[in-house]
């Protein structure tokens, strides 16, 4: 015998309307019972490759390291994306992998692969940098701060001393960095007599 539920509810609506009211009740408390975490652990699979080459130009680490970088991790199973960056004898090339890939397999892909092409890269580079980018301690939001009636140094101590400790007393505030500006130091100089 077949039973046809649809045809059942259509003539008796008072169960059906029952069942799809305990469901909305479960659900509802399944959702006021979801616990809030303040910082939640995210792990997202970032690998950054830098390469250092002391005196070379953008254009000449491009085509000689960075391309061939970009290359061989473009061909490792679940990349998503390849963000690559040069400046005065640097290239840091960032890959970020899907979130289903595990960061510590993501890192010995990468290292693999960049120990494949290692005898194809000049020989005056650095050792090429393999590390995990952790994004949980990252900055939320960053500000730029000018003013053009103070010097550096007086703008970095405003910053430090005034602007750093307001903010730090806001709640949900966990930490404040200043990045740039000019550092406070005491010059000592000895009387050689």
């Amino acid at each position: 015998m077949n039973f046809n539920f649809s045809a059942w509810s259509i003539r008796n609506p008072v169960p059906a309307i029952l069942l799809f009211a305990v469901f909305v009740l479960m659900g509802v408390q399944s959702f006021n019972r979801l616990p809030i975490t303040q910082f939640p652990n995210i792990d997202i699979p970032l690998i950054a490759v830098s390469i250092g080459q002391s005196g070379a130009a953008p254009a000449e680490l491009e085509s000689q390291i960075t391309k061939r970088v970009e290359d061989a991790v473009s061909a490792i199973a679940g990349v998503k994306n390849i963000i690559s960056t040069m400046a005065d004898g640097n290239s840091t090339t960032a890959i970020e992998f899907r979130l289903e890939v595990p960061t510590d397999q993501a890192l010995e892909d990468v290292k693999d692969a960049i120990s494949k092409i290692r005898g194809n890269l000049p020989g005056g580079i650095d050792e090429p940098l393999i590390q995990k980018i952790d994004v949980e301690g990252q900055a939320i939001q960053t500000y730029a701060v000018s003013a053009p009636a103070m010097t550096l140094e007086e703008l970095s101590w405003y910053v430090d001393d005034v602007v750093k400790r307001q903010l730090q007393g806001l709640s949900g505030v966990g930490r404040v960095e200043r990045y740039g500006g000019a550092d406070r130091e005491i010059r000592v100089d000895l009387d050689p007599a």
